[in-house]
């Protein structure tokens, strides 16, 4: 099975968990620590971008390098993050 059959088998799971508790046990058992933090701090990163805060702000305030927020603007203008708009 190719990465992007595997992904969008993922996809497919949490789409049809329809119940909050029984989606985040299965994205806690999972995930570690440390991908549950840099999901948490993707998502910041998106939520400034698209309340219009600069990019070195954000990594400056965030500890992440400009890399990794300019990551984020550049999905946001591939039309990505819909669902935090």
């Amino acid at each position: 099975m190719s990465r992007d059959n595997e992904f969008k088998e993922f996809v497919d799971l949490v789409h049809k968990t329809k119940d909050k508790a029984l989606l985040e046990d299965f994205l806690y058992a999972i995930t570690t620590a440390g991908e549950r933090h840099t999901f948490a701090r993707r998502i910041e990163i998106v939520r400034r971008l698209l309340a219009g805060e600069a990019q070195h702000s954000i990594a400056s305030d965030l500890r992440v390098g400009v890399n990794t927020v300019s990551r984020g603007a550049r999905e946001i203008a591939e039309g990505h993050f819909k669902i935090l708009k």
